[in-house]
């Protein structure tokens, strides 16, 4: 990848106040950055294998606020990996460390809205694995997405309904800390679901 087009794709998918920092972020340190389609367990990921370039992938319909938010986490991992190798523990004290330096200069009202940005800061004091696991952030990076003013969430649902994600048929399972193990309908294969994804057609159990 280019200059040119990490930041044509940047700034198409993060706020445009932080376009030319996060194009910045990759000029430091390049890796091939690509979009997914929606997945059910994650919203970003970074990959490292011997003989391959560094790869950051992140889903591609992200509000712009937590697109920003899941570059900067992954850019982090990057970071970590080329000073620490395979030893760095995924989440540990070096990560949070990188992410929080990271986010930094971010944290500012030209990026973040109240109140957003001071949950923000609150957050980032000892920042979570998975955003998805502090579901008071969760709830303001919704309030600014209009796309989810009616949404129902995964977990306001009872076990054994059916609904639907990414058009896919599940059913909701039990509750594992965070996320929900959930059984698709088509093909019986369970996966762990962030307790706060949003679901639709939800078809509710009495039980």
């Amino acid at each position: 990848m280019d200059f040119k087009k990490v930041h044509q794709l940047l700034s198409q998918h993060v706020p445009s106040g932080a376009v030319d920092y996060c194009t910045f972020l990759w000029q430091e340190l390049p890796f091939d950055l690509k979009l997914r389609k929606n997945r059910l367990s994650k919203v970003g990921d970074f990959t490292s294998r011997t003989g391959h370039h560094p790869r950051i992938t992140i889903n591609f319909n992200l509000h712009p606020f937590v697109f920003l938010m899941t570059y900067v986490h992954e850019v982090a991992h990057h970071r970590v990996h080329q000073a620490k190798g395979f030893k760095a523990e995924a989440h540990g004290e070096e990560w949070k460390s990188s992410f929080r330096h990271l986010m930094a200069p971010l944290l500012t009202e030209e990026i973040f809205p109240e109140p957003l940005l001071t949950g923000l800061r609150k957050h980032m004091v000892s920042p979570k694995a998975s955003s998805y696991s502090d579901s008071e952030l969760m709830q303001l990076f919704r309030s600014f997405d209009e796309r989810e003013k009616a949404t129902v969430l995964l977990s306001h649902i009872p076990e054994g309904s059916i609904f639907s994600l990414h058009g896919r048929w599940f059913t909701k399972g039990k509750i594992k800390r965070t996320r929900v193990l959930c059984r698709e309908v088509k093909t019986k294969r369970q996966y762990l679901v962030p307790a706060d994804s949003p679901v639709t057609n939800a078809q509710l159990s009495l039980l």
